[in-house]
């Protein structure tokens, strides 16, 4: 576990010293306790990409889009916009820190700068620790409230009860307070497909995040290896004795496990900080592109769809001459009403000479966020009798999945010719043809 127990504060035991850090000489001192968020954005989704209908996607679901934005800045945004919360950790994997820094620099502008991105342990106790090891580096001294990246739709009024619940207890008589729900299904112990025991549903609930506790409570427990298989937080601070309260939590706070809760949470999505409906309703709009590079005297091999594919010759063009990309662009420009491709990455601009196309389309997208539109489909037909696309066209999914965000099923990539008719039957080049369909969310009038 990488809660180093030389950090400031913590003795040679693993212990925080009495002097500054003892649980029981601190008691909440203000009707606005300080906040501090750590956010848990370090796992694989490994249950979601089993899923076959993600398979080939190689986008953890953190970073993936959930209406008009990345899963991570719904809760970003939560804590961001909340007043008493002045310091977030955002733990992400190793190798995702610089990803993790773009998105949060673009999404929250000058609110990025009380994000700190730290990387995340082997598992959730390790990343946690990760967080809380940051943390106690800024000298912090409050509330800190533990939440799962993967539970994006965290609204105001669970954050505001929590905070409540806790403060109104000292810390030595309170560690902690989570959100729980009751359960509604009949609940079954089993083993080997048979029914062993039958639990009192009564007498269980299922438990939330954000959990909230007393930094100098929870902080010390994170050096013991023995809770490296814990699943909350709210298990280790009770295997040490301490008193964690529960507050109502909601069935919007639900956990992104499966690929079909996607679906589920994009309709939730349009509930308000408070719970209620926003009285929105989907407005759908669809995008066509078309584009054609021709075959030059240079070699190849010739860039499609983001990736590289042998051929004997290289295609004539500005940039890379992804065709397939390009048309891609158009087809969002096109649902956008936004111009195309041209009016945004002009040919007569030696800025784009050479430029790798992915660039282009990483920036159609972001037109679409701005926009308060989401990518619900990208469709692609490639038109050429040479090189055969058929081999590749599963790894240009991923690529175009990788720069859009997008599940793979959300993606088709398609081949035809034109049975050796035109420029394309005489092998002068590739013509591509897409279309996109984008969603916006717009306020119903009364």
């Amino acid at each position: 576990m990488s809660f180093d127990k030389s950090e400031k504060g913590m003795d040679k035991q693993g212990s925080f010293d009495d002097k500054s850090l003892v649980m029981s000489e601190y008691a909440h001192k203000s009707n606005s306790p300080v906040v501090a968020a750590i956010i848990v954005a370090a796992g694989t989704g490994q249950r979601m990409a089993n899923n076959k209908a993600t398979h080939g996607n190689h986008i953890p679901k953190q970073f993936r889009q959930l209406g008009d934005k990345p899963v991570i800045c719904w809760s970003l945004d939560a804590f961001a916009k909340y007043p008493n919360v002045n310091a977030i950790i955002l733990v992400v994997g190793k190798g995702q820190e610089d990803q993790a820094q773009a998105i949060t620099n673009q999404h929250l502008g000058s609110d990025a700068k009380i994000v700190t991105i730290v990387t995340g342990g082997a598992s959730r106790m390790h990343s946690v620790g990760n967080g809380l090891a940051a943390l106690l580096a800024t000298d912090f001294e409050g509330f800190v409230a533990i939440h799962d990246a993967a539970r994006p739709l965290l609204q105001q009024k669970i954050l505001n009860a929590l905070i409540d619940q806790l403060a109104m207890t000292p810390a030595h008589q309170l560690a902690g307070v989570i959100p729980v729900l009751p359960i509604s299904d009949s609940m079954k112990q089993v083993k080997d497909d048979l029914i062993t025991n039958v639990i009192d549903r009564d007498k269980v609930s299922a438990a939330q995040t954000p959990q909230l506790f007393h930094f100098q409570a929870i902080a010390p427990l994170y050096v013991n290896p023995a809770h490296e298989t814990a699943t909350d937080d709210a298990s280790i601070a009770m295997a040490a004795g301490l008193n964690v309260a529960t507050i109502s939590g909601a069935r919007s706070l639900m956990k992104l496990t499966y690929e079909e809760d996607f679906t589920i949470l994009e309709s939730l999505s349009r509930l308000d900080g408070n719970g209620q409906n926003t009285g929105s309703m989907m407005d759908i709009r669809l995008g066509n592109g078309f584009d054609v590079h021709r075959f030059g005297d240079m070699p190849g091999p010739i860039t499609l769809c983001g990736i590289s594919v042998e051929s004997e010759y290289g295609l004539t063009a500005h940039s890379d001459g992804d065709v397939g990309l390009h048309a891609l662009c158009d087809a969002l420009f096109g649902a956008l009403a936004d111009g195309d491709i041209g009016s945004h990455f002009p040919p007569s601009d030696d800025k784009w000479k050479d430029a790798d196309s992915a660039t282009f389309l990483s920036y159609a997208v972001d037109r679409c966020h701005k926009a308060g539109a989401s990518i619900m489909h990208l469709d692609l037909t490639l038109i050429c009798e040479y090189p055969k696309i058929t081999p590749h066209r599963d790894a240009m999914r991923v690529r175009i999945a990788e720069i859009t965000g997008l599940e793979i099923g959300r993606i088709a990539v398609k081949a035809t010719t034109s049975e050796g008719l035109g420029f394309t039957g005489r092998r002068e080049g590739i013509a591509a043809q897409a279309t996109a369909s984008i969603c916006y969310n717009v306020a119903v009038s009364s």
